[in-house]
Parts: structure tokens; sequence; C-alpha cells
């Protein structure tokens, strides 16, 4: 069993220093990876990043993130990406990365991803070139994560995790008011997902939504934002012997260790 951690929406900056660091400091006993989906800072800038960057630092095992909107706000995302990178962060957009743990070749591959809504009440790339634009960017990032994983698949790797910050099934947004869906996510996300494969999905950016859902291939979603796991990080149990996507076997009957 591969044992994922992971969290979005921690959103720090000066101020929160040590916040996260005594949980994160943890997770060699309880974790083989961890997750960060996006909202790592407030607004965005290189000064918020270095306090995330020591939250994570030297950590006893791998660390991947996506950014997200937040993460974007000062127009420093580059300036973010090379904080985090500096502390051994593997920061993916339209990317993938592979990782050897214990011998397993588990695969992440992220976007931020973007809006635009889910089946049924979703934008399309119709009408003004505003419009047409905000559903082209959705789909570029959704093609990057289904190339990343298709990549990470023909890699070899043994599992697969789909690792955003916007959400890609509405299942997850339940206790956000509708009129906001199509700002929290995109079915394109779980389109690529369910036509790429993937044994997991793990998303932030809906603070008042619900943790589990699913895409219509199966594949497990689980919504980290931290004010709906209401810990440090949730960890996730995945299995390596073929089994298909789950998220089953822990402690509380979902993957979900208590206490962090």
């Amino acid at each position: 069993m591969i044992r994922v951690a992971a969290v979005g929406d921690i959103h720090l900056g000066p101020g929160s220093e040590g916040r996260l660091r005594p949980a994160f400091a943890t997770l060699g006993e309880c974790a083989d990876l961890l997750l960060l989906a996006g909202d790592l800072t407030r607004h965005g800038t290189a000064q918020e990043a270095r306090v995330v960057a020591g939250e994570v630092a030297g950590l006893p095992v791998p660390v991947v993130a996506v950014l997200g909107n937040h993460d974007y706000q000062s127009d420093q995302d580059k300036e973010v990406v090379r904080e985090l990178a500096a502390a051994g962060v593997h920061v993916l957009e339209g990317d993938g990365v592979m990782l050897d743990i214990g011998g397993t070749r588990v695969g992440v591959a992220g976007t931020k991803g973007f809006g635009g809504g889910f089946a049924g009440r979703s934008g399309s790339e119709f009408g003004e070139p505003e419009m047409k634009s905000f559903i082209r960017y959705t789909r570029r990032c959704a093609e990057g994560l289904s190339r990343s994983l298709r990549d990470l698949h023909a890699a070899g790797s043994s599992v697969r995790i789909a690792l955003t910050h916007f959400a890609p099934v509405p299942d997850t947004l339940a206790g956000e008011p509708l009129e906001i869906y199509p700002f929290l996510g995109s079915y394109l996300l779980a389109e690529a997902m369910d036509e790429a494969g993937a044994d997991l999905a793990v998303h932030g950016h809906a603070h008042r939504g619900t943790e589990h859902g699913m895409t219509a291939g199966g594949i497990r979603v689980r919504n980290v934002a931290m004010p709906v796991i209401d810990r440090a990080f949730a960890v996730y149990h995945l299995p390596t012997d073929g089994a298909g996507a789950t998220a089953a076997g822990g402690p509380d009957g979902d993957g979900t260790w208590p206490g962090r």
C-alpha cells in the first residue's frame, strides 16, 4: 500500500511560521508522500512562499504541489515556484513526476485547473472572445493533465495520482452555493482523468465543500482543502497490486487517519 498525505488551501504567510511544521514532521510515521493541492499562500508573494517552503523543507517524505488561484494573485507565480523548488518541492503544471517509494513507481500528474462548470451547467467555447478564452484555458489545463497521466503510465508507474486545485466533479462541492460551482471547477478535468486513468484524484479550493466524490469513470476524488478535512493533512491508502482505483482501507474506513 502507498500512503498518500494531502492538504490544500493552507494559506500561509508571515506570522504563520511553524503552524504546520509539527504535524508535517510526523509524516514519516504515517505517509509515503505529501501532496499540496494549491492555495499555499494568501496573496501569491515570494515572501509568503518562503514561509510555505520553511514548513516543508527537509521532510522525511517527497512533497509534490500545484499552485492555486491565490498563488497567482500578485503575479509572482514564478517566484513562488522558485521558492518552493528550492525547498525540494516538485511543483507541477501540466506535467508529472515519478517517485520511487519503497520500490513502487508512483506517478503524480498535476495542474491548477480552472473553472467552467459541470455537465448540464457548464460554459462553452462560444460567443465573446473572453468566454472562449476562459474555457480554452480550462481545456488546456485538462489536456496537460491527461497527457501527463498517459506519460506516467507509459513510463511504468504502478500508481497514478491526479493533483489539481480546482475540482473535477461537483460531488465534492456539496455545501458551496450552487451559483459559484462554475468558478470552483470543471468537468473537463474529470474527463481527462477518466480518459487517461488514475488511482486517485486530489483537489482543494472548495472550502465549504465535502471530502468525498467520484468521477463518472469510477476514480475516487478527495477534496483536501484544510477547512474541509479540518486537520493538517489527510492520509489515503492506495493498493499497489493493480486492484484498481481505491482510497479505502485506513483506520477510518476511507484511508483517512484521524487526529492529524
